[in-house]
Order: C-alpha cells, then structure tokens, then sequence
C-alpha cells in the first residue's frame, strides 16, 4: 500500500512539473467606448488562433470593461471584440512564450452608427436586466417626480425595502454601500448616497456582490463580501458641471433644503453636498408595492456637508471623502406593555422626553497604485470625530394588574411629584414608580489604515499578498443622573430604608480607550491549469480599555450639572457602581484553499482555524478577578459558481463561523448599577457556531425584456446565547443571566419575476418571498422558580405584484400585496394567531402640457388577525405634488407638496410575541404641505447633458405634440 501511495504520489508531481513547464499567456485589457470612453460592459472578446480562425479563448467584459483571458500557448492569434451596436474590432497579436501576460491596454471601440438608426424603436427601456450576479435597474423606466432623491427612485424598485432607520435590502440582500461609476460615494455611506444624489442624474442602478480588496486581487475568498449598488451617471453628464438646488418651506414650521454639486469628467468625479430640515427626511413617498406602516418617531433637524472626489489613471486611483454631520433630535413618547408570567402577569407603563443632538465629522481617503503590471498597493486611512449632548426625562410604574382597567390614562399618574398631592387611584396595583432625569456629553475619536502590498511573482497566478492594518479609538463620556425610585411592595427594607424610597443623585465619568492591529500574509499558488492552492497567516490583537467612575452627590445639593466638580468629591466614590476592565484578545488564524477557475465554473474550497487566547482583568466592588480563555475556532467555506451564459448563473456558497461570548458574559457577580435591571455572568457558556448555506440563479431573456431570480438561505446556530430572565415580584424588577441554547435556525426564500408584455409600454413585476424561523428561547419565571425552555415557530409568506403602463407623457401604476404569519408557541398556545397584512394601491405620473407634472399616489395599508384588537386597523396613505418648471431648459421648477392629506398616518408602533405585548406612540408631523424651489444646476455641462436632465418632459424632447405625431423614443441597445 505505500508504494502504490507513493507512485501516485510521484506520478501526480511529475504530471504537475510538465504541465508547469507549459508556456501559458495571459491576454488582458480594457474596452472604452471611442467617443465618451464609458466602459463597454459585457462585450463579447474572443482570442482566435491563426492560421485556421479556431476559437481558443473568450470571455465577457466587466462593469468597468476590463477583461482577462482563460491562458493560452504561444503562437499567432486574432483579438476579435463584437458587442451589439458597435463595429467588431480585430486586432493581430504575437504571443511569444517570453511573455507571461499580454497587456493589450485600453482599447476603444467604435459605435456602429448605421445598426444604431436601424435599432431606434418605440418600445420603452426594460426596468430590470441581469447580467451574471449582477441585477441593473434602468432608471427611465421608474418615473419620479421632479427634485427626487435616490431614495425616491429606490423606493420603486421591484424587490427594494428600505426600514425606518434608512437601511436598503434589495432582493433579500442588505446594500452596505452606495457607489458612483464604480467608486465609493462619501465612503459608501448607503444614508448619504439616499438622501443628497439626484435622481434625474442616474442613468442606470446595478446590485452585486463587491469582493473585498484582497479578494479581488489574490481571488483569496476572506469571506468580506459586501453586496453594492453602483449608480451610472447618464451619458453627458461627465463633461461639466452639473447639479441641484432646491429651499422648501411648509405648514407646522417645517423646511428643506439641498444642494447637490457635481463635477464628472472623463474619470475623475467631484461632488459637494450641503442639506438642512426638520421633516425627518421624510421623502415623497411614490408608488411601491406592499402596505408600510411607516414610524416617524420623534422630531429630528439635521445639517450636512460634505465633500467627495475620485480620480483614475492607468497607474493611480485615488478618492476620499470628509463629511459634517448635525442632528437635534427631540422625541416624546408614551408606552405601556404586558409580561407573559407563569403566576399572573407583570405590566408597566413609562412616559418619556429626550433631546438628543451630535456633531461628528468623518474623512477618509483611498489610493491604489499600480507602478507596472505585476504591482499592487493600496492605502486607506480614516479619521472621524464627534460629541454628543443628550438630555432625558423618564417617568415608569410596573403593576401587578392592568391599570387600564382602574383608570383611562395611567400614563398620567407616573409623576412622583404629582401622586404626592392626589389620592392615587392605582395604588393597590402599584409594583414601583421611578422617575429619572439625566443629562450626558461626550466625545469619540478614531482613527484608523489599511495598507496592502500585492506582488505577482508569475503569470500564470502565483502572488504575495501583505496586509497592515491598525486603529485608535479614544471616547470620554461624562453623565449626571438623578433618580427617585418607590417600591410599593417591598418586604425588607434593609437595601432601600424604611421608607420604601431609593433616591440616587449621581456624577458618572467613563473614559474608554482601544487600539488594535493586524498583520496578514496570503500566498497563491497554481497548481495546475485553473486550479490554485492558497495559504493566508494572521495575526490580530486588541486591546480595549474602560473605567466607568460613578460619583455619589446626595451631599452637594448645590450643584449644578455644568459647574465645575464640587471639592471633595472623590471621596464620594461609589465603589460598588463603578467599574474597570481591561480585555487583551490575541488571534492567530491559518487558513488553507484550493480554487479551481474553469471558463464557466470557478469552485474554492477552504478551512481556516484561529486559535484565540483572552485576557480579562475586571474590578466592579468587592470583585476584583483575572479571566482567561483559550480556544481554537475553525471556519470551513465552500463557494461554486457555474455560468451558463452571460444573462444566467448559479451560486452556492457555504459558510461556517465560530463566535465566543463576551468575557464579562462569563463574570458571574451581578452588576447592579441598574437596581431594575441586575445583570449577571455565566462562566458555563460556550461559543456559538452558525452555519449558513446560501444559493442564487438568475436568468434574462433580452428579447422579452423578461427576468427571473430566485435566492434562498439557510442557516442553523449551535449553542446560540439566550437569556434567563426571572422577574421579582416584589420590586419589579429583573434579573437576567445568559444560557446557550439549541435550536435556532432559519430559512428564507425569495422569488423574483418581470417581464414587458408584448406592448413593451406594459411591464409586470413579481415578488414572492417566504421565510421561517425556530426559535428557542427562556420564558420569564419568578425568582424561586426554573425557566422553562419553549419553543416558537414563525412562518411568513408574502407576495408584492405591481404593474404599470408608460408612454412619453403618462405613467400609472397598480400595486398590492399580501403578508400572512403563522404564529406558534408550545408553552403559550393562547398567543398563537395567525395575522395577515395588505395593501393596494396606485400612482401616476403625468407630464401636463406648459412644462406641468403632476404626480400622486395613495395606498390602504390594513392590518388583520391580531389578538391585540387594537393592532386590527387601516392606514390610508395619500400623498401628492404638482410642479411647473421654467426659465431657459426649464431648469427652474416651483412644486406644491401635500403629504398624507387623509391625516391616517400614525406614530404607534406595537409588537407582539411569545413573552411581551408593547405598544409605543411618538411624537411627530405626519401631515403638513410645502411649497419648494428647483434649480438645476446643469448649464455649464455639456448640451447632451442638458437635454438628458430634461428628459422628462416630452414637449422639450419630442414625444407627444399637441396636434402632431409621435416620435419614437430614444434609442437603446437590447
């Protein structure tokens, strides 16, 4: 048996030696259109060997137009480039075994003008395409209404949430970044991008999967993917200056205003962003399908402005970005819940007032230089700075009965000082009653870079990879808080005198500080045709470090938050609140790959392991101890990809990851510092692991203008952390304790389709989705009894379906939608229900002779099969816009706006599940009109340029004329 090991052994390195000895080339370039020099993306590039024309290799070229060939052997070929509207390009080349890689640079390829008349048709633009993973909405096809935002535009797309706090999830996936012609807008920063780029300047919007730095240059899969969507400036557009601004005023002492500046040419960007408003950046909610239930909570004004560049060479890409950020945020809410016990139920009631506002700065700035062919180095710092002034008043009771059924309103006897002079109607029920006021400043600093070094050392995909990176944060926080707590039922009064009464007046000083690094070396090597072995080592440390200082003031009555600290305040020092920790967490993580790259396939398989040493030195009170941990995690991944064509591909992907739980999660002293709230360690917990498997297809038929996708995801968590919860009847309170469980997993699966009908001014689109999640958690108990473990399941079904007619002039929509949830609890069977939510309704857009457009849209969101009747409800939403435009090109526009004229729109939030029913309302100005100022600024680019911003008035650019016949639209390439 060892010989035969050993000869297929020797045999398999003597086959891998002669296939070494092979001369392979690697051809490589860039296609650019002649005349804008825009990249030319999915052309057809074949490499044809003389003297017999025979195909040898091809491929498609990329978002940016760079295209690498599968390796060939020396000899004479032919590059032949062909692309639907261009002239087929040929180009001779000699590849000389000398030369490992054939840079054939950027190479520009004509428009085929005669094709180009003959392709002008009356059909509209198709809304969505596929190409690869990569999914490209065609923005004419999703009208706005004049001076939209991009979230406007997003907001119309067929599978594109975005939630209350402005994150974007489009078919599934959530977008981490916002770029411009493939460079990062502001960082990234998905709100940035949202509420300060244009809509009318976009030409197209693409989502894909963007590999990190490493990734992209090595093919080294490090698991930082991000999913992008990338915005296309219309053609024109880079030629000059153009841009927006807009000042608007309103009823309820609302205002807006933007400006948004721009300067595109050839490939270096320049953008300049300035904002102002109290509207909550609340934006003309236009079309979409499916019922929301929108939360406006609170009040909010905020101020920005930023600067943005990039530019490119052959050699040199570089860009960055510095911002300013102002929020005063003031919020007023109301809230009451209900606990699920075992001996009867808990119930609680708070009011609140908080006055939030922050000043934060950020910058960052991005090089990659190429010095030659086999050179890579990429250096990424970034700064930002920032403080905070928050001020709050809290007022809450807990009962051991529903106060609702003693009097109407008891949030209105949560006033200490106000019970103090009344009869107090709730007072048999009474748990306890606090009322807080606290007041905080702080400032952040960090810093962070990145540096990587690539070096190929063959062509044939050997390379080094070195990456640095370090950061610095530095944070001080300074708080004063005052609290007077009542505890009705309280038995011993030995913690909180005989008076029942707990009053804390408190100064609170928290310095923290933290700085890491990370070295890492990654090494490729091929193996054999296609096929890599790659090797990656790093190391990583952290250290962070925390003193939380808490002061008592009972005794300086005089004090004034603001003043200077009274004398002799350090000998106040409240041991038993405060609190020092210092964490050192050192990581050495050795990953392994195989990649195999085929011309319709590419497969890598790899293993890492990561043995973890951490170091906890903790003080809270009388404890004082040293926590160390020492594990070794492992992360196993598998991705495959098969291309069937360029418009249809499959992807699977399996990921395996290990995370530990927090080191003071395994301090098992209490920490006490919220008297209602105690937390306590567990030293038992164990890491948790998550599986995930994740798969996608999608397919296109141009011709139809009709695509399909489908993506699914499965995920399974080993010793997920949950927490114990025991509630004190006594005093309301609750003491919680972290407990692995198992269990819990998840699967999702969603189903897109659109299509054009045969009247291409008629398009379809289809949503489905479906997601199920099992849950294992700890239902609350009292304190002297076992949690018990219960199980719920969650099945939700959903499907949005919306069509639309549009011509030169007139766009209408129909939207609906469906959800229906499955609710199931083993230990609560009387919770279980079944809710369904939906909605329907329209939009339009017309464009009215006189430079006029009106814009409107109303939706009925309703809500049934909740067991909390007062979540049974129908929200009708309508909205609408007129808007003239004028001056020369019409580049002013004056617009009248009216949102939510039936006054439905509410701020009451309510949740439901297996342990708690809440429902929360904030303050807030849902309805309101405003009349708005336009300018575009697009006179100093090209006319091109002009007449694109233009476009959507149809007298200015041909379509309808009154008494005249139609013209057909714009050309565009299927």
């Amino acid at each position: 048996m060892k010989r035969i090991f050993a000869g297929a052994l020797l045999s398999l390195l003597c086959a891998s030696a002669v296939f070494a000895q092979e001369k392979i080339i690697a051809v490589s370039g860039r296609l650019v259109e002649s005349g804008s020099k825009e990249p030319v993306v999915q052309a057809t590039v074949q490499l044809l060997s003389l003297p017999d024309s025979a195909y040898a290799a091809g491929i498609a070229s990329n978002n940016q137009g760079y295209f690498t060939l599968p390796r060939v052997k020396a000899g004479k070929y032919v590059l032949k480039i062909s692309y639907i509207g261009y002239q087929t390009k040929l180009m001779a080349l000699q590849l000389s075994a000398s030369e490992r890689e054939k840079q054939v640079g950027i190479i520009s390829v004509d428009p085929d003008a005669v094709l180009l008349k003959e392709a002008v048709v009356t059909a509209e633009a198709p809304q969505v395409t596929m190409r690869e993973d990569t999914v490209e909405f065609n923005s004419t096809a999703f009208r706005t209404h004049e001076g939209a935002m991009l979230e406007e535009l997003v907001k119309k797309l067929p599978g594109a949430e975005i939630d209350s706090e402005g994150n974007v999830t489009i078919n599934g996936k959530e977008i981490k970044k916002i770029m411009v012609e493939g460079k990062e807008f502001f960082g990234g920063d998905v709100k940035t991008g949202l509420k300060n780029l244009p809509a009318n300047m976009i030409e197209k919007l693409k989502t894909y999967d963007k590999k990190s730095d490493l990734a992209r240059i090595t093919g080294i899969d490090d698991g930082e993917e991000e999913t992008v969507l990338d915005l296309k400036v219309k053609k024109g557009m880079n030629q000059g200056w153009f841009g927006n601004a807009d000042v608007a005023v309103g009823t309820e002492r609302r205002y807006s205003s933007n400006l948004m500046l721009n300067r595109f040419v050839d490939h270096s960007q320049f953008s300049l962003i300035a904002s102002a408003n109290n509207v909550n950046d609340q934006g003309f909610s236009g079309g979409g399908g499916g019922p929301r239930f929108r939360n406006n909570n609170g009040l909010t004004a905020k101020k920005t402005i930023g600067v943005n560049f990039a530019t490119e060479t052959e050699k040199l890409d570089m860009g960055g970005s510095a911002r300013y950020n102002y929020s005063d945020r003031d919020a007023v809410s109301r809230s009451y819940s209900e606990r699920f016990l075992q001996q009867r139920n808990a119930y609680s009631n708070s009011n609140g007032s908080n006055r939030n506002k922050s000043n934060d700065f950020n910058a960052e700035f991005r090089i990659e230089w190429k010095p030659d062919t086999l050179t890579n180095l990429i250096f990424h710092p970034e700064f930002s700075y920032g403080d905070t002034n928050n001020g709050s008043l809290s007022q809450s009771g807990s009962f051991n009965g529903d106060p609702f059924n003693y009097v109407p309103d008891p949030n209105a006897y949560l006033d200490l000082d106000h019970l103090a002079g009344i009869v107090d109607p709730l007072k048999d029920i009474r748990v306890n009653a606090s009322n807080q006021r606290s007041l905080s400043e702080g400032k952040n600093l960090s810093a962070n870079a990145t540096l990587q070094f690539n070096r190929r050392l063959s062509s044939n995909g050997r390379n080094i990879t070195f990456r640095a990176r370090g950061g610095y944060g530095d944070t001080e926080n300074e708080s004063y808080l005052a609290s007077l707590t009542h505890y009705y039922q309280l038995k011993s009064m030995v913690d909180v005198g005989q008076d029942s009464l707990l009053f804390r007046r408190q100064y609170i000083h928290t310095p923290t500080q933290n700085h890491n690094y990370s070295l890492q070396l990654t090494y490729s090597e091929p193996i054999a045709r296609g096929t890599f072995l790659q090797f990656s080592y790093q190391f990583q440390y952290r250290n962070n470090w925390s003193d939380r200082r808490t002061y008592d003031l009972n005794r300086f009555n005089t004090w004034i938050p603001g003043d200077p600290l009274p004398i002799g305040i350090e000998s106040n020092y409240v041991d038993s609140l405060s609190k020092k920790a210092t964490y050192r967490y050192y990581n050495h993580e050795t990953m392994a790959g195989l990649r195999f790259v085929r011309s319709n396939t590419q497969l890598n398989v790899g293993l890492s392991l990561q043995p973890q040493n951490s170091r906890l030195d903790y003080k809270m009170g009388a404890v004082d101890t040293v926590v160390k941990r020492s594990v070794v995690n492992f992360s196993p991944n598998v991705e495959l990809r098969i291309r069937f064509s360029n418009t249809s591909q499959l992807r699977f992907t399996y990921r395996g990851r290990a995370s530990q739980p927090s080191m003071e999660n395994l301090i098992p002293n209490p920490d006490n510092s919220n008297p209602l709230n105690i937390r306590m360690g567990n030293p038992g917990l164990k890491p948790s692991f998550t599986h995930q498997i994740r798969g996608f297809y999608n397919t296109y038929q141009p011709e139809q203008q009709r695509g399909f996708m489908s993506h699914i995801n499965f995920s399974v968590l080993q010793n997920s952390i949950s927490s114990v919860t025991r509630y004190n009847y006594e005093n309301g309170g609750l003491i919680t304790r972290p407990e692995n469980v198992n269990g819990n997993w998840n699967a999702f699966a969603m189903v897109g389709f659109n299509t054009a009908l045969k009247d291409k001014r008629f398009t379809i689109n289809s949503f489905s989705r479906g997601n199920y999640n099992h849950t294992v958690s700890y239902l609350y108990s009292e304190l002297t009894k076992d949690n018990d473990r219960n199980r719920s399941t969650q099945l939700t079904l959903a499907e949005n379906l919306s069509g639309s007619f549009r011509n030169d002039w007139f766009e209408f929509s129909l939207n609906g939608s469906l959800e229906y949830t499955s609710e199931r609890n083993r230990l609560r069977p009387t919770n279980n229900q079944q809710p369904y939510t939906y909605g329907y309704g329209c939009s339009t857009n017309i464009t009215l002779p006189w430079n006029m457009s009106l814009s409107t849209n109303i939706m009925n969101n309703v809500r049934r099969g909740y067991r909390d009747a007062s979540m049974n409800r129908n929200e009708v939403v309508w909205n609408a816009q007129i808007a003239q435009s004028f001056l020369k090109g019409n580049a002013a526009t004056v617009t009248f706006e009216l949102y939510d004229i039936l006054r439905q729109q509410t701020n009451i939030s309510r949740s439901l599940s297996a342990d708690l029913r809440s429902v929360s309302e904030y303050n807030g100005i849902t309805s309101y009109g405003m009349i708005r100022f336009t300018y575009q600024l697009n006179l100093f680019g090209s006319k091109e340029a002009r007449s694109k911003m233009q476009e959507r008035n149809p007298w200015s650019r041909g379509g309808f004329r009154p008494g005249g016949e139609r013209r057909s639209g714009n050309p565009h390439r299927f």
